[in-house]
């Protein structure tokens, strides 16, 4: 058992152009807390959205330099998780929770 909450685990849905596409293929994309693990993140998917999951491929998506008025700032790394459904399984990730 995880010491956060599924909520914790799971932040946001990502939606872009490319996690619409993935969606077609029965994947959801989400950006998750830097310390969750494939377990875990299978575990809230099922549990908040009950739904099977068949597979997790996780990345670490690093953050960029930016400047703002002449001083250098970072912003910060994003974990993202892309969730592949079992066959038959769908969340619609417009509708919230």
């Amino acid at each position: 058992m995880s010491k956060y909450s599924h909520y914790d685990v799971i932040r946001n849905p990502v939606i872009t152009e490319k996690s619409t596409m993935a969606s077609e293929n029965n994947q959801v994309v989400f950006d998750v807390a830097m310390s969750a693990t494939k377990p875990e993140i299978k575990e809230a998917v099922e549990a908040l959205f009950s739904v099977k999951v068949k597979a997790i491929n996780t990345l670490v998506r690093k953050g960029k330099v930016k400047r703002f008025r002449g001083r250098i700032g970072v912003r910060n790394d994003v974990k993202k998780a892309i969730v592949t459904l079992a066959d038959g399984q769908s969340i619609d990730v417009a509708t919230g929770l």
